[in-house]
């Protein structure tokens, strides 16, 4: 936290100034990057007693830093939004792949950007119209209203779980407040913003009572919990119910390790979908009753459509106000925690016998690789078991996008779903992997920031290398080198498409790691994680890139589901 200052900020009474004043009792850091749009707001947070501002090298790193601060510990303060900053027009349309992301991942953050004049110009864009296509509400502030209109960005990003636009007119910025806020105790309408109610009746007690009964009944009854169960504080609740019904559970990729504390490791079957072993699929598959909570079933939690037998009943419990999938045969709507407490109380005394036979105790194992492929480079599931085995227990893992997103949820311990980030996996996206790690290293400064990034994401992000070097006081970055788009290879190439436009030179992370001030080191065996080992073991603070130079031989599996069920024309679009 930035110390007291006895200078008095250029924009000291501004709407801008009156802007960062409220949104200091509701966030501790700013992510952003400073433009002519956002100046006067900027000084009023670096000034900030309360606030801390750290810079990025791109506008699309600004909302992804923020967006994974949020995630990473950001959530644990009640009342906390995750707040980035642009200038309006480029930078502002530079934040938009990070927006629509944290849209569709339902993250409350407030974006401060700039905005055009209230003269039209022919340069300016209509970045109302991109916000809403993006999937974030925008609102506009005046000198008349700015304090109510933060406020009312707040409630919106809070209540809705939305990023929200606040913009600032550049004409505007530096306008002096009429001697208060005249908007405070006024209509909220009179900011711009829609008036949304986010209260939630629980869901009729017939409901409640049936979905209990076809628990109580169930055989092999199964819970399955995702990242809405961890921000409900579900855990403890869903791990009662499963011990009343005797029910096996599994997380979506998003809550693993959700359930580690709290029941025995028979009951565990771990992640669902793309990434489960073949031994939990097969027990997921046989359920004939799955209740989800807060997962919002994605055709990776869901293997397309596969994950659950064709006779399963699939009850959701979920806040968004109709079912998610069209597998969903029953849906209650309210908090994940409430549900099965309530859920828990409605049972009838009368229960089947769950599950004809206990799990075998290796369904976690994961299958091991030599030391190289055939190809002669590394095969990713013996380095990345060997570095698990070498990082610290109190760790943050950080995805980008790209097919190497099937290592680390299935070869790394995970203590917690909060420290597993994938962001872009919702817009499926890559290249938000460094200034993820960013905001990462500010909300768990403490813990050791562990990256896993690809060749082609690593260099669609490079602006922000540096920010990562600079910030994160403890990390590791893993660049899953296989000299190509590799997810493009295993989806198109596989399938006939000419494989040039995939591959890209063999850069050399480690020299680039080195450029801006890091550790690097190239990984062409086993015995080259020694630098690694050596690096952890002193304490040092700092980053350290690995260059793990793989092989494009070894497939994950769940990319093969995903080549499958796109030639049967099941699989979403992206990699």
């Amino acid at each position: 936290m930035p110390p007291a200052s006895s200078h008095v900020p250029a924009s000291s009474g501004t709407l801008s100034a009156r802007i960062a004043e409220t949104l200091a009792a509701h966030a501790t850091d700013v992510f952003g990057v400073m433009g002519n749009g956002n100046a006067w707001f900027l000084d009023a947070v670096v000034t900030s007693t309360t606030m801390s501002f750290t810079a990025v090298r791109h506008e699309a790193g600004a909302v992804a830093a923020a967006d994974a601060w949020y995630r990473s510990g950001g959530h644990l303060a009640p009342g906390r939004v995750a707040v980035a900053t642009t200038t309006y027009g480029p930078g502002f349309t530079n934040a938009l792949t990070p927006l629509a992301e944290a849209a569709q991942a339902r993250i409350p953050l407030v974006l401060v950007a700039g905005a055009a004049p209230a003269t039209p110009r022919s340069f300016d864009v209509d970045q109302r119209a991109l916000a809403e296509a993006a999937g974030a509400e925008y609102l506009v502030a005046d000198p008349g209203a700015a304090a109510s209109t933060a406020e009312a960005a707040v409630h919106l990003a809070l209540g809705g779980r939305m990023p929200v636009v606040l913009a600032i007119p550049y004409d505007l910025a530096a306008a002096l407040e009429p001697g208060g806020d005249p908007a405070d105790d006024d209509d909220p309408e009179a900011t711009g913003a829609r008036v949304l109610s986010f209260e939630l009746a629980p869901p009729p007690a017939d409901a409640v009572a049936e979905a209990a009964d076809l628990l109580a009944r169930a055989q092999r009854p199964l819970i399955l919990a995702g990242r809405g169960a961890w921000l409900a504080g579900a855990g403890d609740a869903a791990a009662a119910l499963a011990r009343e019904l005797g029910a096996l559970t599994t997380t979506s990729a998003l809550a693993m390790g959700l359930f580690d504390d709290a029941l025995p490791a028979e009951a565990r079957l771990g992640v669902c979908g793309g990434f489960a072993t073949e031994v939990s699929a097969a027990l997921i598959e046989r359920a004939d009753v799955v209740l989800v909570l807060g997962a919002s079933l994605t055709p990776f939690t869901t293997r397309f459509g596969q994950a659950f037998g064709p006779d399963a009943v699939v009850v959701q419990v979920d806040l968004a106000e109709r079912a998610t999938h069209p597998r969903v045969d029953r849906f209650l709507r309210g908090d994940a925690g409430e549900v099965a407490r309530a859920l828990t109380a409605a049972l009838p005394p009368e229960r089947s016998a769950a599950w004809d036979a206990p799990p075998p105790a290796d369904l976690a194992r994961r299958p091991d690789g030599d030391e190289l492929a055939p190809d002669g480079r590394l095969d990713p599931r013996t380095i990345m078991r060997r570095i698990d085995a070498l990082l610290p227990e109190d760790r943050v893992v950080v995805q980008d996008g790209g097919h190497f997103i099937g290592w680390a949820p299935t070869y790394l311990r995970i203590p917690s779903p909060d420290r597993l980030l994938m962001v872009g996996t919702a817009f499926q996206t890559i290249g938000l992997g460094f200034p993820s790690a960013v905001g990462a290293g500010r909300a768990r400064p403490d813990s050791t920031i562990v990256l896993c990034t690809g060749d082609g994401g690593a260099l669609m992000a490079l602006a922000d290398l540096e920010t990562v070097a600079r910030t994160v006081r403890r990390g590791v970055v893993l660049v899953f080198n296989d000299a190509a788009y590799g997810a493009e290879v295993h989806q198109y190439g596989s399938r006939g498409i000419d494989e040039r436009p995939m591959l890209i030179p063999e850069v050399d992370f480690a020299a680039l790691a080195t450029a801006v001030g890091m550790r690097g080191v190239v990984v062409h065996a086993l015995e080259d994680l020694d630098a690694l080992e050596s690096w952890l073991a002193s304490d040092a603070e700092g980053v350290i890139v690995c260059d793990l130079r793989v092989s494009r031989e070894i497939v994950a599996p769940y990319m093969d589901e995903i080549v499958s069920a796109a030639t049967k024309g099941q699989a979403p679009a992206g990699s």
